[in-house]
């Protein structure tokens, strides 16, 4: 396991001349932090094991362009996180139900922020990494594999990710309008499953 970036840099040396067990020992401490974001999206374990093959191997071609501006660790998940929303656009598995997608027909109808009418509940993205009860983490992770697909991975990459809504419209390839609404269903489902655990938390 590499402790220090020259070790690291020395493992993706290697990695790049085709040296697997270099490239092995350079993945294996983030394999976990990978698969997990992964499954966030995708919230079935068979697809998740999918995209991560694929993601391993996109950073296994993508290695001899890292030019380690930013932590190999974010680096590689960013790609491995762009893996599951490419298997999940691919995925005949996934059935949509598209009129759940569609704008409002009023443009200057409002949508409140569930998060601001429930005051006493906390953000769910920070409530991911801060909560020490495991029931209430099982049971977002429940709730985020309840939600449909378009709306679960907007609501990954925006609140727990933390993508801007434009970088997610654009790789997603829909509007940010759509992004927000999205986002907006997803917060409002979630909070309403989770308010009773919330209330629960000393």
């Amino acid at each position: 396991m590499p402790t220090t970036p020259a070790q690291q840099s020395d493992l993706i040396r290697l990695a790049v001349e085709g040296d697997s067990d270099a490239f092995g020992a350079l993945i294996h401490p983030h394999l976990s932090l990978f698969h997990h974001g992964i499954y966030r999206i995708l919230a079935n374990h068979q697809d998740a094991q999918d995209a991560l093959q694929d993601g391993l191997l996109a950073i296994y071609r993508g290695l001899p362009r890292f030019e380690g501006r930013s932590q190999f660790s974010s680096w590689a998940y960013r790609i491995c996180i762009n893996a599951a929303l490419m298997h999940r656009r691919s995925s005949r598995r996934y059935v949509e139900k598209n009129a759940s997608d569609f704008p409002s027909l009023d443009p200057e109808e409002e949508h409140p922020n569930p998060m601001e009418t429930l005051p006493e509940v906390a953000a769910a993205s920070e409530a991911y990494n801060q909560l020490e009860h495991r029931e209430l983490r099982d049971k977002l992770m429940e709730t985020l594999a309840l939600l449909p697909p378009s709306q679960r991975e907007v609501f990954v990459l925006r609140d727990i990710e933390d993508w801007s809504t434009e970088d997610i419209a654009t790789q997603l390839g829909v509007t940010t309008l759509v992004v927000r609404q999205r986002l907006h269903r997803a917060r409002d489902f979630i909070c309403a499953r989770l308010q009773p655990y919330f209330l629960r938390v000393p």
